[in-house]
C-alpha cells in the first residue's frame, strides 16, 4: 500500500477561531479509514481541505503517485485528479431515472472510434449495469430517483460517484437517517469500494464505525487526539473524556 494523500502540518482559522490546528493524516491506496469526533472537531474542515473547498493558512496537502500540491488547486482540478465527496444530505437529480442519474456521472473519454464504432453506449450500458448492481439497485434502474428511500438515494449518490472512478471518496454520515437494513448494506458497499481505492467516512454513528472494521481516527479541536482500532481509540483516556466531556 502506498501514500496516497498526505495532510501534513494544515492549519486553518476562521476569524480567529482555530478549526484545523497543525493537523497531519496519511491516506493509504487502497484503505477504508474512519473520522470520528465531537462537534467541532475540525471533521468537515478537513474535507473542505483536501477538496479545494477552503484553503489552510499553512501546511501541506499532498496527492498521488507523483506528489501533487492540492493547495491552489480548484475544486473541479481536484475533482479531476480523482477525488470525490459525498455530503451528508443526498444531492441526485429527482426527475432523471436511476439509470440516467448514473449516465451523467459516468467517466467517459469520448473517443471519435468509440463513437465510430458504436462502442460506447454497449460498455456505457454495462458500466451502468455493474454500478446499480454494486450499490443494489439494480432492479429500479427505469424509476425515477425522486421516488427512492433516504436510503437509496445515498446509495446512487455513491454509485455516481463510483462511475467518476476516483482514487479517494471522501463519505459525510452516510449512516445519518437510514434504517438498520439500509445501514448494513452501506457498511458493505463502503467496504468493498474500499477494496480498489482509498474511502474516508466521516461519521458520527460508533456502530456504523465499528461495522467499517478499520483504522479509525479521532479529531478534537482540529488535530489528531489518537489513531487505530475502534477498541484501541476508545480505551484512550483522552478520548474517552473528550467524548464523555470531563
Amino acid at each position: 500500500m502506498s501514500t496516497l494523500l498526505e495532510v501534513s502540518g494544515v492549519s486553518v482559522s476562521f476569524d480567529g477561531f482555530r478549526a484545523i490546528n497543525n493537523l497531519s493524516i496519511q491516506i493509504a491506496e487502497p484503505e477504508l479509514r474512519a473520522v470520528i469526533g465531537p462537534n467541532g472537531a475540525g471533521k468537515t474542515t478537513f474535507m473542505d481541505i483536501v477538496t479545494g473547498k477552503t484553503k489552510p493558512d499553512e501546511g501541506r496537502v499532498i496527492w498521488g503517485d507523483k506528489s501533487i500540491s492540492l493547495i491552489g488547486m480548484s475544486e473541479s482540478e481536484i475533482a479531476q485528479v480523482g477525488i470525490g465527496r459525498k455530503f451528508q444530505k443526498p444531492t441526485v437529480f429527482e426527475a432523471q431515472t436511476v439509470q440516467e442519474n448514473i449516465v451523467m456521472a459516468l467517466k467517459n473519454p469520448r473517443g471519435p472510434f468509440d463513437l465510430l464504432l458504436g462502442r460506447k453506449d454497449a460498455d456505457q450500458q454495462d458500466r451502468v449495469n455493474a454500478i446499480a448492481e454494486e450499490i443494489g439497485l439494480r432492479t429500479v434502474l427505469d424509476q425515477p430517483s425522486g421516488v427512492l428511500s433516504h436510503g437509496q438515494k445515498q446509495w446512487l449518490e455513491i454509485g455516481m460517484l463510483l462511475a467518476q472512478d476516483p482514487r479517494l471518496l471522501l463519505v459525510d454520515e452516510p449512516a445519518a437517517g437510514m434504517t438498520p437494513s439500509e445501514r448494513e448494506h452501506t457498511t458493505d458497499l463502503l467496504r468493498r469500494a474500499a477494496q480498489t481505492r482509498a474511502v474516508v467516512v466521516v461519521e458520527h454513528d460508533m456502530e456504523f464505525v465499528r461495522r467499517l472494521n478499520c483504522k479509525v481516527t479521532v479529531l478534537h479541536q482540529g488535530s489528531v487526539l489518537a489513531e487505530g482500532s475502534l477498541d484501541h481509540v476508545t480505551k484512550n483516556q483522552d478520548v474517552i473524556d473528550v467524548y464523555l466531556g470531563r
